[in-house]
């Protein structure tokens, strides 16, 4: 299955919403929100961009704001280009 990350941090009220449309999909997701305040380099790259969800396959990204059409979208298009590869 593929995976995907939610760069997220603590007290983001953004990164609340985007991990609670992950949760609320409709079909199961591997997926696994990483913390990017301990790490400088995810802070230099993110830090103002989160929340951010990357495809661990293919490294693509899909940038906040985001609804759940959005990610819906990002999330089949990436699992179709596996799939079909």
């Amino acid at each position: 299955m593929s995976q995907f990350i939610l760069y997220t941090t603590s007290h983001c009220h953004l990164c609340e919403q985007a991990e609670a449309l992950l949760l609320e999909l409709e079909y199961p997701l591997d997926w696994l929100a990483v913390e990017i305040a301990a790490d400088d380099t995810l802070m230099e790259r993110y830090g103002k961009s989160i929340p951010v969800v990357k495809h661990c396959d293919n490294g693509s990204e899909l940038n906040w704001p985001f609804n759940r059409l959005d990610l819906i979208e990002f999330i089949s298009s990436n699992l179709h280009t596996i799939n079909h590869a």
